[in-house]
């Protein structure tokens, strides 16, 4: 029986098109690079580079040690420099970063249909690649007036060592959370990545509003709908007693 909903969050909760959102982003994210003297070129590609080391990680480093160690290589700077950066970062998320909602499209869904789940007695976490800090996370969900709080578990690049489509990222977020595969209804707007929980026996659900589908994958086979509709099929789930 399903007991668990883990949601994705950019694209599913928060409204966007990822074209639009990483423009916003990086057109702000290179003003951070630029005041502390780095070269904004250059530290895009180490974003990008740090990334991937992300999405390849293995297990053996936390994501946040693969990013920065990768970042810092591209960059060709020391660790104190590193930890600079990494600062400013934090500061960018937890203020300018609030620049970027204008590219989102406004709804009060996401913030209805996360606690009206809780308090129909369901457990709730963010399954959201995690790529970024928690800072970050955190900002993004105020946007739709939620917060880190809210969810049992919010993966994040500080405590996660795999990303989607790994299956071993969904298996951590299993671990963490104390549940089995088949407890969990995972809802996303990629089937590449968030549908791929399927493969482990999870249900899934498809967000369609702001579909993520670059390789063209066939969705047929999925259960999807529009966010709306995702919280029609949502409300009908029965209630959970808790003992």
């Amino acid at each position: 029986m399903v007991d668990t909903i883990l949601f994705d969050l950019d694209g599913t909760l928060i409204l966007f098109s990822q074209k639009a959102f990483i423009g916003a982003y990086f057109t702000e994210l290179t003003k951070v690079f630029a005041k502390i003297g780095m070269d904004p070129e250059l530290s895009v590609k180490a974003v990008w580079a740090g990334t991937k080391a992300m999405m390849q990680n293995d297990g053996s480093k936390l994501n946040k040690h693969r990013f920065w160690a990768t970042f810092a290589d591209t960059m060709q700077i020391s660790g104190d420099n590193t930890g600079v950066v990494e600062a400013a970062c934090d500061s960018f998320y937890e203020n300018e970063f609030d620049a970027v909602k204008a590219v989102t499209t406004p709804t009060l869904v996401s913030q209805r249909l996360v606690r009206t789940m809780v308090e129909k007695g369901y457990n709730v976490a963010l399954a959201t690649n995690p790529l970024f800090p928690e800072c970050a996370v955190s900002t993004r969900l105020r946007w739709i007036g939620l917060e880190i709080n809210d969810f049992q578990l919010v993966t994040h690049y500080a405590n996660s060592t795999y990303c989607k489509p790994n299956p071993r990222y969904f298996r951590e977020v299993f671990a963490k959370i104390g549940k089995k595969p088949e407890q969990c209804l995972m809802i996303g707007n990629n089937p590449a990545e968030d549908m791929a929980a399927g493969k482990l026996g999870t249900e899934t659900f498809l967000v369609t509003d702001f579909l993520e589908n670059d390789a063209g994958l066939d969705i047929t086979a999925f259960r999807r709908g529009t966010l709306a509709e995702l919280e029609a099929c949502l409300i009908g789930m029965p209630e959970i007693m808790r003992i």
